[in-house]
């Protein structure tokens, strides 16, 4: 299992449109994939959200939302769990 923790950081103008564009863009785009497990998203009062998604192989990226409304590019960071 590989866990992709996903971060956006939204234009302070633009916090409910990016949070908009992942939850109905973005997400059901990695759901439909045959690896994808599932899929949180989680959001900060700084603008943040975070898709964190569980895969049974290779993962894949969200969709960015259009970068007129994010701060700076997506950011990804791949995890595998810890036998302890």
């Amino acid at each position: 299992m590989i866990v992709r923790m996903w971060e956006v950081i939204a234009q302070p103008e633009a916090q409910g449109d990016v949070l908009s564009f992942v939850c109905e863009v973005a997400v059901p785009a990695l759901e439909v994939r045959p690896l994808h497990v599932d899929s949180q998203v989680l959001t900060s009062t700084d603008g943040r959200v975070v898709v964190v998604s569980r895969w049974r192989g290779d993962p894949v990226d969200p969709e960015s939302p259009p970068r007129y409304k994010i701060a700076h590019p997506a950011r990804s960071w791949d995890f595998h769990e810890v036998d302890r």
